[in-house]
């Protein structure tokens, strides 16, 4: 189970920033939330070895890179096989078309999004990838038509 960790608002102020801009320089970023640069470096550190911040990544745009085609896809899964539920998610997570994958309550076991190129690739990879692993029982398709948001910035106020 993990613990909440204690944050004040400076700590608050700087998530924020980072959030939405993880390459500001350490000074701007001090400058902007009224503290030094010493002491807001060594709060992003702490943010950073407590975990709370995890990474600083890229964000991509699926389209210019020929991927046109996201859809969201619901797995079921034999209830003999609910034990092999690790290898099951060792087994989505090896899947370079798999961007996400959750282990849901529901009808469904898990959910992947998943980003392919087009219609038929994605074909490809429900007869030729998903289908073959074993103790799936079924799968069902969501396509997404457009997206009206998909920021993953956690509001901290």
């Amino acid at each position: 189970m993990s613990q909440n960790i204690k944050l004040d608002q400076l700590d608050h102020r700087i998530i924020d920033i980072l959030q939405k801009d993880g390459r500001i320089a350490n000074s701007k970023l001090a400058q902007m939330v009224g503290y030094s640069a010493p002491t807001v470096l060594e709060r992003v550190k702490k943010l950073e070895r407590s975990g709370v911040i995890q990474n600083y990544k890229a964000s991509l745009e699926p389209r210019l890179l020929g991927l046109n085609f996201q859809v969201y896809t619901g797995i079921e899964v034999e209830v003999s096989q609910l034990g092999n539920v690790k290898e099951l998610e060792e087994r989505f997570h090896s899947l370079p078309e798999v961007l996400a994958c959750y282990h849901i309550a529901g009808d469904f076991d898990f959910l992947l999004k998943v980003c392919v190129k087009n219609q038929e690739t994605y074909k490809d990879f429900v007869t030729e990838q998903l289908s073959e692993i074993k103790g799936i029982k079924r799968i069902q398709s969501w396509v997404v038509l457009s997206t009206i948001k998909d920021d993953n910035i956690i509001q901290m106020n």
